[in-house]
């Protein structure tokens, strides 16, 4: 039985006492948060709650630690727990600098404790989807892979809102973006360019659009926005496209919704005659037969969050192997660190021999 303490009891902690719950093998002991009324509406019978987290690592009963403190306090609490002999999960993102991370690893080495990070969102349906399609080589050799998440709300929230926070979008949804192309990827990273807004945040960004570049040659767009304003219901979505040489497929939504779509056969050259269209003459992009083009339907995924936990449970007992590994998050840091410098300079980041 793993024996949790959650270090952090807002919105994402009350998720995390949910999943423990529900998995099999666990069990939360105690609950921690400065602020003592944020725990009165915790479900687990007997759990002890506590307002310093000191005292809650005391607890020898608990041999594991979730952390969901501010993005800033990662690096002490990280230190702390390890101290105290506890293994941790910590929320993403792990550390602010790849050298925060490198010192978060040595550490828990030096106490023998075990070390991972929730990126629970390599579990989404809509991205298991399209890797799945990816990894299946359903559209041949692919170029091009879009990832766009849209909001209409704007603004951050709480702590969110302060540069010295660790806020912004780019430590918020763009440590799990970037982490879903990577995971989709098997190639290393050629380069990466980049450009980071605050368009109507005072001091943390709400726009971020990032351009990765294989070596495999395909190139990954990754798009974010908060203030992408429209009236379609259900607005805040995430949408893929991938492209490759056998066919494109498209999803919209965290339930996808979308097709794979292909041809029947591929032109040789371009017919001689001209379509009158509403942008104008054009040749390329005419009306085409109707029989050209057939549709599939997206084999969806049946992924849940909660299998973060069951495989964490399963590795811990030497069952198999943690998906997240942290070499792979390292990873992550080193290309988000990448995406902040690219933004800053307007330059083209380049990784000589790959990352």
């Amino acid at each position: 039985m793993i024996k949790f303490g959650i270090i952090g009891f807002g919105y994402m902690g009350h998720k995390h006492e949910l999943k423990i719950a529900q998995t099999q093998g666990m069990e939360l002991v105690g609950i921690c948060d400065i602020d003592e009324s944020r725990m009165d509406d915790a479900s687990t019978p007997g759990v002890i709650k506590y307002t310093n987290a000191d005292r809650l690592l005391e607890n020898e009963e608990i041999d594991t630690v979730l952390i969901v403190v501010e993005n800033h306090k990662h690096r002490e609490m990280v230190e702390k727990a390890a101290k105290a002999g506890k293994n941790i999960i910590c929320e993403k993102p792990v550390a602010l600098s790849v050298k925060e991370y490198d010192e978060m690893i040595q550490i828990c080495e030096k106490y023998g404790v075990g070390f991972t990070i929730h990126h629970q969102r390599r579990y989404d349906k809509d991205y298991r989807t399209m890797k799945n399609i990816y990894d299946q080589n359903t559209l041949g050799n692919v170029y091009t892979i879009q990832s766009m998440l849209y909001g209409i709300n704007g603004n951050m929230h709480d702590w969110h809102v302060y540069k010295k926070y660790g806020g912004g979008m780019l430590y918020d949804w763009g440590v799990h973006l970037i982490d879903q192309i990577l995971w989709m990827v098997p190639s290393k990273v050629e380069s990466v360019y980049a450009q980071v807004r605050n368009v109507i945040n005072f001091e943390v960004d709400d726009y971020f659009k990032i351009d990765i570049k294989f070596q495999n040659n395909i190139r990954a767009e990754i798009e974010l926005g908060t203030y992408f304003l429209g009236d379609k219901e259900n607005w805040f979505e995430h949408h893929w496209f991938i492209g490759g040489d056998k066919g494109s497929a498209y999803s919209d939504g965290f339930f996808p919704n979308g097709k794979i779509v292909k041809t029947t056969r591929l032109l040789t050259n371009v017919p001689g005659e001209t379509t009158m269209t509403f942008a104008g003459p054009t040749r390329s992009f005419g009306q085409i037969d109707k029989d050209i083009l057939i549709t599939e339907e997206l084999p969806i995924a049946n992924n849940e969050h909660i299998e973060f936990f069951e495989n964490y449970r399963d590795a811990r007992e030497g069952k198999t192997e943690f998906i997240i590994k942290n070499s792979e998050i390292r990873r992550v840091m080193q290309v988000l660190e990448a995406v902040w410098e690219s933004s800053e300079k307007n330059e083209v980041i380049k990784f000589e021999g790959g990352l």
